[in-house]
């Protein structure tokens, strides 16, 4: 089978991203347009179509913003700000990502240590597994106030909090992924290994850990993003001045919808940044462990 090329794999992406920018723009006219009209009444202003169009998409604060208006907001308050300004797009970003990389490495950690608890413990099996999947079903809107106030009343503040957030929401990809990894020897693999006499530490290490690497790598992927949400999501009840929750709280006091779409974009980037890092990182190990390229 012949391999894809860049541009095989370019193309589609590309496409469906001009059908979105499209869809977007239309969205953009007909949700800002009756605002737009109130103001041409109220000014007793007579537009044409074209005219009305450009309005609707060039407000200060629309309802929708267009594309075109997030976009050079993203720029200026990325590029054309100080790293130090609190409208920089890329310090606040600096403060989400610093919860975001603590909570996953506390949440791949206790993922780890469940999955392995879980699959040599049957005990921990039949009665962690389910309340696991029952943690994930309470909305973590519900539980990120309740984690600040009673972190709170230990004078415990800051960057531990969020970071509990996220391991919160991390940990369960990470659990879940891990033990089907260290599930996945055959059962001939493991008669092979007794055969040799081997022991549960050596089964572990030498043929469960190197078989659930894959699972671990796929999992994580999906754990950073988690940990990204849940920083986020971990700035909105502390009332943060900093970071990518506090600008979007910013934008809902002011009713800066501008500010919240760059706010969005900006944590999209970095969501995409962290998960193209465990990528590489996965790419790097499955290499070391003797893996062909695909």
């Amino acid at each position: 089978m012949k391999p894809d090329t860049l541009k095989d794999k370019f193309i589609p992406v590309l496409t469906i991203l001009l059908a979105l920018i499209a869809v977007w723009y239309a969205a953009a006219i007909l949700m800002n347009a009756s605002f737009q009209r109130d103001m041409d009444q109220r000014g007793n202003v007579t537009s044409t179509a074209m005219e009305f169009v450009e309005k609707t998409l060039s407000q200060p604060k629309p309802i929708l913003p267009a594309p075109h208006q997030v976009a050079i907001n993203v720029f200026e308050n990325t590029f054309l700000r100080k790293l130090s300004s609190n409208r920089s797009l890329v310090y606040h970003a600096g403060v989400t990502l610093s919860s975001t990389v603590l909570g996953f490495g506390l949440g791949t950690l206790l993922g780890i240590a469940i999955a392995v608890g879980i699959v040599h413990i049957k005990t921990l099996d039949r009665s962690l597994m389910p309340w696991i999947i029952a943690s994930q079903t309470v909305p973590i809107l519900a539980i990120a106030p309740m984690v600040i106030v009673v972190l709170g009343a230990i004078n415990i503040t800051g960057l531990i909090p969020k970071a509990l957030i996220s391991t919160y929401l991390s940990f369960f990809p990470v659990a879940v992924g891990m033990v089907k990894g260290l599930r996945s020897p055959e059962i001939m693999h493991l008669d092979l290994m007794r055969t040799y006499n081997a022991t549960a530490l050596q089964t572990f290490w030498k043929l469960r850990v190197p078989a659930s690497i894959p699972f671990l790598f796929t999992s994580m992927k999906v754990a950073i993003a988690a940990s990204l949400v849940g920083a986020i999501v971990g700035e909105l009840p502390t009332g943060a001045v900093a970071g990518i929750g506090s600008k979007l709280l910013a934008g809902s006091y002011y009713s800066q919808t501008i500010d919240i779409w760059a706010a969005l974009v900006a944590g999209s980037v970095l969501a995409a940044m962290l998960v193209a890092i465990v990528g590489l990182v996965s790419k790097i190990v499955d290499r070391a462990m003797g893996g062909r390229p695909a």
